[in-house]
């Protein structure tokens, strides 16, 4: 580990920061656990996955709540499988691999092709294993998705943009006004097989809201629907058990899960491994700066994540993104060189959460 390079900001709310600060940090303290979307830049997050998962919150027993949107759900329904370790190994390695063959005349792939290619995808990752993800003894997993109003009740040549286009007008006047256009639908694993969903773990006061039951017939469509980028793949139509119409991905209602937490008493913190300190309330936030400093929403959050100054030693000098598939095109080997070079420089980030863990140093700990 290069020491003029330390990768790993913490960052708490002032409740999280007092209970650190009285108890300091154990695994029987996290109830909550978000999940960022953000596509590729959550790959900078799986060397912590695998150590939070593998070692850290096995030392305890308590129930915690996952929550997650587009990429971050993909993490958080695989933390559920047996074997969480391996499993967050091949999610790294099939979404690095992941590639989309142009066609004759094509600039880039369709919509159709990488949405199929997707669904093929998830249904390899997850077939015959999904009882694994919603009968889990502890976790609880809550699926964030977005599910179209009025113009975009259904998806369409024209609808489509021009719903997205009046969803960011509305949201530019307030967020609320975006539930006009959009809905937080959350698919929620039960408290038994077949039993009611467990209750959401946090207030849906922000923003309209609606809760379904996480089932075996509605798993690949509910994950592959909170993975639905607008316009780079359809929208997951007919879900099991869900309201009709058209669910897109959980990021661009809830783009870093910026909500108001309410984790169980004996289990106060939330603990949110995230790419950035901001946590941008919605997809078409991004813009707003105004909305990316923390609220008292997040006064029960300690944030993990990579120091700005370490992000820039990563190939190219940032996180992996988005735009690496159109950098790249069709060269997969040099996307896929990149990628797996900074996935490989982020276990520094678990290397110096387990040894801050170890010899907790208050001092590290910088405001939300």
């Amino acid at each position: 580990m290069s020491p003029a390079h330390p990768a790993l900001r913490l960052y708490a709310g002032p409740k999280a920061r007092q209970h650190i600060e009285q108890h300091g940090l154990r695994p029987q303290d996290v109830g909550v656990m978000p999940a960022a979307a953000g596509g590729p830049k959550g790959l900078i997050l799986g060397a912590l996955d695998r150590f939070i998962f593998g070692q850290w919150l096995p030392q305890s027993q308590q129930a915690v709540d996952l929550v997650g949107a587009s990429i971050g759900a993909w993490r958080m329904a695989t933390a559920c499988l047996g074997g969480s370790v391996a499993a967050f190994e091949r999610l790294e390695r099939d979404y690095i691999a992941q590639h989309y063959a142009l066609r004759p005349g094509e600039k880039r792939p369709s919509a159709q092709q990488v949405s199929e290619q997707f669904g093929q995808s998830l249904q390899q990752f997850y077939g015959g294993r999904v009882d694994e993800v919603l009968n889990h003894p502890r976790f609880h997993l809550h699926l964030v998705t977005s599910r179209g109003r009025h113009v975009l009740a259904q998806e369409g040549a024209l609808r489509t943009p021009l719903g997205y286009l009046g969803a960011f007008a509305a949201n530019a006047v307030n967020r609320k006004a975006l539930g006009g256009w959009l809905e937080r639908v959350v698919f929620s694993s039960a408290h038994a097989p077949g039993g009611p969903a467990v209750a959401l773990p946090f207030a849906t006061a922000d923003f309209r809201t609606r809760q379904v039951p996480l089932r075996s017939d509605n798993f690949m469509d509910a994950l592959q629907a909170s993975c639905s980028i607008p316009f780079a793949l359809r929208a997951v139509h007919g879900i099991a058990g869900a309201p009709p119409g058209a669910y897109w991905d959980g990021g661009i209602t809830d783009y870093h899960l910026h909500l108001r937490y309410q984790p169980p008493a004996q289990s106060p913190l939330v603990l949110y491994p995230h790419f950035q300190q901001a946590v941008v309330p919605g997809w078409l936030d991004k813009v707003w700066k105004h909305r990316h400093p923390a609220s008292p929403a997040l006064d029960q959050m300690l944030l993990l994540a990579p120091d700005p100054a370490w992000v820039k030693t990563l190939p190219n000098g940032k996180l992996p993104d988005r735009n690496d598939f159109t950098h790249y095109g069709q060269d997969l080997a040099a996307r896929m060189r990149v990628w797996q070079a900074a996935t490989a420089a982020s276990q520094q980030l678990a290397d110096e959460f387990a040894q801050w863990l170890e010899r907790p140093d208050l001092s590290r700990i910088e405001a939300l």
